[in-house]
């Protein structure tokens, strides 16, 4: 392209430029919000201009404790209204907020905070004795807030500044926040792979605003309207977890009303569901499961009717899709990762699908959808030509982006690996068809190559999945000495005390290889039935572990 002929516009003397930065995202809300509030379980209730007080007392706080701008601020805490407070102040002063995953193990808790550099701490009580025998080995912190719900007499051993809510009253309700670069770094948390230490991804106030704008356009597609100012929302997506996929950023811009959930446990969060009156989550399967499994639910005590539910994380199962549909909920999919912030794609039925029957749009629902604005996404062979969408291609997915992570903090060789030829490379395995819908069909280390067959380990875990007696289902290959590889399953049954056996698993799946959906060497060599299936920290099928201990 020529750019000689290109017009680029000179602008006034007195202009200025607006960068893209996350405090426009709080005033915007606030403007919008009206009287909506913020929820923290039944002990905090306040409207958004008390909740931007909050974020500029916060500031303060931070300040006052000699935290500057490119300092890494560290956040442990459950879902909170801290926590919503912590995304905005943090970043806003010019500081990186590091969302700590407090379900990884201690040392690579350690690994994370010492890697990431983090000056200043928030941390909740709960998680004092998880942080206390590792502060001698983080010289660099120079001080911990103490977060509580309830006061406690419990004498901490790490050097505490305060309590948060205590020192937050101490402080003025208006902060002057700098304008700077919209290209400064204004988040940081780690994600965990099959090898090696877990990887810094970081975001930019462009990317996150970006993201935001783009999330908020997508909830209000037609046929798909999950989020604006009337609704009420509750994530059930950890926060430490991108952001909680970004979406408490997108409920501030549209000034929703937000329910905090605190730690995860089944009946408080039907109980929030039900007296907050939620629209709106978001979730991985494993854990929707696991509300609709509460007694509450299967007793029909309690009624979701009218919830509405994002998955993601893993792909939605069309028979969890269609239990929570005969309870009332309803449920869409979507796709992203930890990398790019997370939103790729979301399941916006095609138009001539968007007013059928259930049953019809099962097979939609629970696809990863198609590409949402700003978002290029292609499925490629090994020389990374892109493949036709005829719903049967399979390729890796690749994309571009304007929100997607640059590189791993401080790890050039993985970066290399992640970004190759300009494209993000997810190693999702994926067919996209003439809709341009994407459905996931393995990630590239998950697939099964059994006697020179493919087999997807999550369509197995799919038509296993539909089976009355199976409640959760994870499905992995296991080396065979004929074959190379031979599938395995492992499940949870719906009645522990009655488990399906092994030959009723396979005559069920013999069925769709009769209906030509699976070959016969997706038929499972080995059927297990297990108290438990191991979990990632974010609540996903640990395929790892599974390997490991199963």
């Amino acid at each position: 392209m020529n750019t000689e002929t290109m017009i680029i516009p000179q602008a006034a003397p007195s202009a200025s430029y607006s960068p893209l930065l996350i405090g426009e995202l709080l005033d915007s809300g606030v403007r919008m919000a009206g009287t909506n509030q913020i929820v923290y379980r039944n002990l905090y209730r306040h409207d958004y201009r008390r909740f931007r007080e909050r974020v500029h007392q916060l500031a303060h706080l931070l300040s006052a404790q000699g935290v500057k701008a490119g300092n890494v601020v560290a956040m442990l805490d459950w879902d909170s209204h801290r926590y919503l407070e912590a995304f905005f102040a943090v970043p806003m002063i010019g500081a990186v907020l590091h969302t700590v995953n407090v379900r990884l193990s201690p040392e690579q808790i350690h690994y994370t905070m010492a890697h990431a550099e983090d000056d200043f701490v928030l941390i909740h009580e709960d998680f004092l004795p998880l942080l206390e025998p590792l502060a001698k080995r983080l010289p660099r912190i120079r001080g911990y807030l103490l977060c509580q719900d309830t006061p406690s007499k419990r004498e901490p051993v790490l050097p505490l500044v305060g309590e948060y809510e205590e020192l937050l009253a101490e402080h003025p309700a208006h902060y002057d926040f700098p304008i700077f670069d919209e290209n400064a770094v204004a988040t940081l948390f780690y994600t965990t792979g099959t090898t090696g230490n877990p990887k810094g991804v970081y975001f930019s106030h462009r990317q996150l605003v970006l993201h935001t704008l783009c999330e908020a356009s997508t909830f209000q597609s037609p046929g798909f309207e999950l989020l604006n100012r009337d609704k009420v929302y509750m994530p059930i997506t950890p926060m430490f977890h991108v952001h909680a996929w970004g979406v408490p950023y997108t409920a501030t811009l549209l000034g929703a009303t937000q329910v905090y959930p605190g730690r995860y446990e089944p009946d408080v969060l039907v109980n929030l569901l039900v007296d907050e009156k939620v629209d709106f989550s978001h979730c991985v399967p494993t854990l929707l499961n696991m509300v609709v499994g509460t007694e509450a639910i299967t007793s029909g005590s309690v009624d979701l009717a009218g919830w509405k539910v994002l998955v993601g994380g893993s792909p939605l199962p069309q028979s969890l899709a269609t239990k929570a549909w005969e309870l009332g909920i309803d449920t869409r999919s979507a796709y992203g990762m930890s990398e790019t912030c997370p939103l790729l794609t979301a399941s916006i039925l095609p138009q001539e699908i968007n007013g059928v029957d259930f049953e019809s749009q099962l097979p939609w629902r629970t696809k990863a959808g198609m590409a949402v604005p700003l978002v290029k996404l292609e499925v490629v062979d090994e020389s990374g030509i892109a493949l036709p969408h005829d719903g049967e291609s399979v390729g890796e997915v690749r994309v571009r982006g304007p929100w997607l992570t640059q590189d791993y903090y401080k790890e050039e060789a993985r970066s290399k690996e992640l970004w190759r030829n300009g494209w993000l490379h997810t190693g999702d395995m994926a067919v996209l068809d003439e809709h341009g819908f994407l459905q996931i069909r393995d990630r590239l280390k998950d697939v099964i190559k059994t006697g020179g067959e493919w087999v997807s380990s999550l369509e197995l875990e799919n038509l296993v999945g539909q089976h009355p007696g199976v409640a959760e289902v994870a499905v992995i290959g296991i080396p065979d000495e004929k074959w190379g590889e031979r599938p395995a399953v492992f499940a949870r049954a719906s009645d522990v005390n009655d488990p399906p056996m092994p030959e009723e698993i396979r005559a069920f799946l013999q069925r769709f290889v009769d209906e030509g959906r699976i070959t016969q060497w997706a038929i499972p060599s080995l059927v297990r039935f297990v108290d438990e299936i191991p979990k990632t920290s974010v609540g996903k099928l640990d395929k790892k572990r599974i390997r490991h201990e199963l």
